[in-house]
């Protein structure tokens, strides 16, 4: 697909420069995870961190990952020492020995309650294949781009995400100075964006759990609110 040659070339790039200067690169996975397709190995990436309760729908208390290339995972040290990340988590030793692998980066026990709400959407992620959750990501944004280029430009917004889609994730940032008050006024009527200082509303939509009829209407609720802040008026009608 076109967009693995804008992203994926970049992120192999800067890590090689990187490396040419004896460097080691740190990924945040945080708005991909779920959304756009990774390569880590084909990249060379050395280390990688993310969160799951953006696009794998883990909610508040989720679980991090953290991802240490096969190579360093033996040289580098973790300095949150965690009774998980030991060779032996029962013989309570005098020492700390870390484990071999991966699993001497764990600190502590994972959340198994909070792990639980991310299983049944990494299950859909598998059978549908990054591949395809991401032509919907694609789609979802491109749709919301045209509502507001359509709706809101009018009126003064613009698009602060980038418009080619092989720059863009899975979140479409609009911009105006009421963006404020209209995201106030959406939270009260149970349209739920993120408002992004100074100027900023912020439009998430995971690809599995977003429609286009809900993307549709979401648009058309910030339309109205910001109509009727620049008219003087408030709240949502009908």
């Amino acid at each position: 697909m076109a967009y693995r040659s804008g992203y994926i070339a970049d992120m192999r790039s800067i890590t090689q420069i990187a490396h040419e200067h004896d460097a080691l690169v740190l990924w945040d996975l945080s708005h991909s995870t779920g959304s756009v397709p990774v390569q880590l190995d084909l990249c060379d990436v050395d280390l990688a961190v993310g969160c799951s309760y953006k696009y794998l729908n883990g909610g508040p208390g989720s679980p991090a990952f953290g991802y240490v290339r096969a190579d360093l995972q033996e040289v580098l040290a973790q300095p949150i020492q965690g009774w998980m990340g030991t060779q032996d988590v029962f013989a309570m030793g005098p020492e700390y020995v870390p484990a071999t692998g991966i699993r001497r980066f764990m600190s502590g026990t994972p959340a198994i309650v909070a792990m639980l709400a991310m299983q049944d959407t990494i299950g859909m992620i598998e059978e549908a294949g990054i591949e395809q959750v991401r032509a919907k990501s694609v789609a979802l944004t491109e749709f919301t781009i045209t509502l507001v280029d359509e709706w809101l430009a009018p009126m003064g917004v613009t698009v602060a995400s980038p418009r080619e889609s092989s720059h863009r994730g899975g979140h479409v940032t609009i911009n105006h100075p009421a963006m404020g008050q209209v995201t106030t006024t959406l939270w009260a009527h149970d349209v739920i964006p993120d408002f992004r200082s100074p100027n900023g509303l912020r439009i998430g939509l995971s690809p599995l759990s977003t429609s286009f009829v809900e993307t549709y209407d979401g648009l058309a609720a910030i339309r109205d609110v910001l109509r009727g802040v620049l008219l003087g008026q408030s709240g949502l009608t009908g």
